[in-house]
């Protein structure tokens, strides 16, 4: 969520360990920059910490003093017994707003559990419900949507708690548990706590004389739009079980999808059904499709000098504001010295003190 804030015009500084963020190694590495690292970072300033050392408690004490929002994710009790936790915080800055994300919150049995997303995608239901409407073995998503949706409810706590800040002028400490986050946001969650049965809405994928495309909507509904406005049969009686008319009206819709001499007209037909397509696209090339390119959902980020690469664009569009990725991405302790300086007013000689202390690390090179 610190790339959301740093997107939305936030000055963002990333406090490192010595050995830096393992996510620098995840991805194409190119001249010390991963592609995952880039993602999620770009736009913030990175400093080196090592907060075990004697001191570095006090050095991230003073830069809470200059924050707006501190944002953590380690175990519960981890920040307190590092001297920073949130009723430390808020001695040195009543107004500072602490999120927590963990994978199970605060408290409750499950709270000093390890969690990443995988371990929550398996504890909510959502990895067994898939499953079960697949038929297939239960296997893990290929997208961390735990991670996704706790920052993405993390930067809503934030912002609303930065709103309530400006009437009472003092922050407060927001818990986002990751679990909790993914149930919130599935909108299957009534079945569970209705324990009403699960009718899956499904859309299909088709065969159709343009390849593979997805027809929105439920079969039955489909049928009535195809039947109705282009005349589709099923070809059996009236008295014919359901199994056969469904089996033979997919058969008919089939048939009809393959009949079309080209694409535009098959989908020129579909749109006067009031049916919505989707293009089977292949992931690897869908930053090249031109409505991608239209809506520019890549930025170009310069990374080292006389080379850039691209990285995956905010998707706020402002009518009088400006947002988007910021033009750098941060070296493993790149902004010690300018950024220590900057929010704490330390000199060169100060910072070097740091350095010699093993509070903080300054990267070779």
């Amino acid at each position: 969520m610190g790339r959301i804030l740093a997107d939305l015009g936030a000055e963002v500084l990333k406090v490192e360990p010595p050995e830096g963020d393992v996510s620098r190694f995840w991805g194409k590495v190119e001249d010390g920059v991963s592609g995952f690292f880039l993602q999620q970072n770009v736009g913030k300033k990175c400093v080196t910490i090592d907060l075990k050392a004697g001191g570095a408690a006090d050095l991230v004490l003073g830069l809470v003093r200059e924050a707006d929002i501190v944002i953590e994710n380690f175990r519960p009790g981890v920040m307190e017994r590092l001297g920073l936790g949130y009723r430390r915080l808020a001695e040195v800055n009543p107004g500072v707003i602490l999120l927590s994300v963990t994978g199970f919150g605060q408290d409750g049995p499950n709270a000093g559990r390890a969690a990443y997303a995988p371990v929550v995608h398996a504890e909510s239901g959502l990895m067994a419900r898939q499953a079960q409407f697949d038929e297939a073995p239960v296997v893990d998503l290929m997208l961390a949507l735990a991670d996704t949706l706790a920052g993405l409810h993390g930067a809503i706590a934030v912002l609303a708690a930065l709103r309530l800040r400006a009437d009472t002028g003092t922050g407060q400490h927001v818990d986002v548990a990751m679990l909790d986050s993914m149930l919130a946001s599935d909108d299957y969650a009534h079945h569970a706590l209705d324990g009403f049965p699960i009718r899956r809405l499904r859309s299909d994928v088709w065969d159709s004389v343009a390849g593979p495309i997805l027809l929105a909507g439920e079969f039955r509904w489909l049928w009535r739009q195809l039947s109705t406005v282009h005349g589709l049969t099923d070809g059996v009686g009236a008295d014919a079980d359901v199994d056969t008319k469904v089996r033979s009206r997919r058969a008919a819709v089939a048939d009809w999808l393959r009949s079309f001499g080209n694409r535009d007209e098959m989908l020129a037909a579909l749109e006067k059904a009031s049916i919505a397509t989707g293009t089977i696209q292949d992931f690897m090339s869908v930053f090249e499709t031109d409505h991608v390119r239209f809506r520019e959902c890549f930025a170009t980020i310069p990374v080292a000098p006389g080379q850039a690469r691209r990285v995956v664009q905010s998707p706020y569009r402002f009518s009088a504001a400006a947002s988007g990725a910021q033009p750098f991405v941060a070296r493993l302790g790149e902004h010690n010295s300018a950024a220590l300086a900057d929010w704490l007013g330390l000199s060169a000689a100060e910072v070097a003190e740091l350095v010699a202390a093993g509070v903080v690390i300054q990267a070779p090179g």
